[in-house]
């Protein structure tokens, strides 16, 4: 399997020039026949890598993909990085393992078949397009003590983009991303342990890098992706620097809690002192966003009053 993948990820990076690349062409570079190279572009189509191939030309990438370079992960991260060609879910792989990690842990792949979401969903994660990345952090006190984590998960994301030269970006309650009011990544905070004691927790992030014209047909919502910038952002970079940003953060709250983060999520929240609407099942709320609370709750002015608002099942939408 893992022979197959090195030539996979060898076809990947030879077209990645922008360029037609011939069958032939492939074939010599890697001394392997052209059925089996055609063999290769067929699965990778598979993993769901937009390939265009034209007769007389040849093979070239219709979305530009940007592979983690494994060894430079792996010497530069803190802690341990377990990083895979293709996996179930990130988020899936620690949560098995939670007993062996510590602290900053992470895993990265750059295919998930069953990657998840928020509220059941499924994330789209075809082969190489996305960043897919998940974190491990243990709370001593239990799982009171992560109330409001997810919005800190989305503060750091906001700070490491911005790194990246990538500007007007916003958060949005409890811990989306986005990208001129379109989404860009998603967190998914998935817990065990007791409400008292030890907890462990398993941040999961998915990152939109260069969304392909038939996988934007799987997503029902607007979205946004990193293609449009001069450079796109080098994903190994990009991970270092998320587990980095993501390791003084979740220190900070662990110290200090939500309160030390109150004045970046004001600044990033793309719908405060905006008219909004909270969807609760069949039951729907309008109001003025008026940012959160220390426990991150959303509090929304309605009729004169300001209530505070959490729980999994709500979603926020502009009114």
């Amino acid at each position: 399997m893992q022979d197959q993948w090195i030539r996979k990820r060898a076809i990947v990076n030879l077209l990645s020039g922008g360029q037609f690349v011939s069958g032939e062409g492939l074939a010599n570079e890697l001394g392997i026949s052209r059925a089996a190279i055609s063999k290769h572009i067929a699965g990778l189509e598979d993993y769901g890598v937009d390939i265009f191939s034209v007769k007389g030309k040849g093979y070239k990438l219709a979305t530009p993909l940007s592979l983690i370079d494994d060894k430079l992960l792996l010497d530069q991260s803190k802690g341990r990085c377990f990083y895979f060609d293709e996996i179930p879910s990130t988020n899936g792989f620690l949560l098995d393992h939670v007993d062996e990690l510590n602290c900053g842990d992470f895993c990265v792949a750059e295919y998930q078949s069953a990657g998840r979401g928020r509220r059941g969903r499924t994330w789209v994660s075809p082969y190489g397009g996305h960043l897919y990345f998940s974190l491990f952090w243990r709370f001593p006190q239990g799982m009171a003590q992560a109330m409001g984590l997810s919005l800190v998960v989305a503060c750091s994301l906001a700070e490491v983009l911005k790194q990246f030269d990538v500007e007007n970006v916003g958060v949005k309650w409890p811990n989306d991303i986005y990208l001129d009011n379109r989404k860009l990544a998603g967190v998914l905070v998935e817990m065990s342990g007791q409400a008292d004691s030890e907890c462990n927790l398993v941040i999961g992030i998915g990152i939109n890098l260069a969304m392909s014209a038939a996988q934007a047909e799987q997503i029902d919502q607007p979205w946004s992706d990193l293609s449009g910038l001069p450079n796109l952002p080098n994903k190994t970079a990009l991970t270092l620097a998320l587990q980095s940003q993501l390791i003084t953060d979740l220190q900070e709250f662990e110290n200090e809690g939500l309160s030390a983060f109150m004045h970046r999520w004001q600044q990033a929240d793309i719908f405060v002192n905006q008219q909004v609407k909270l969807l609760m099942g069949d039951k729907v709320v309008e109001g003025v966003c008026k940012g959160i609370d220390e426990q991150g709750s959303l509090l929304l002015e309605s009729e004169g009053k300001v209530q505070a608002y959490v729980g999994g099942e709500i979603s926020l939408r502009k009114a």
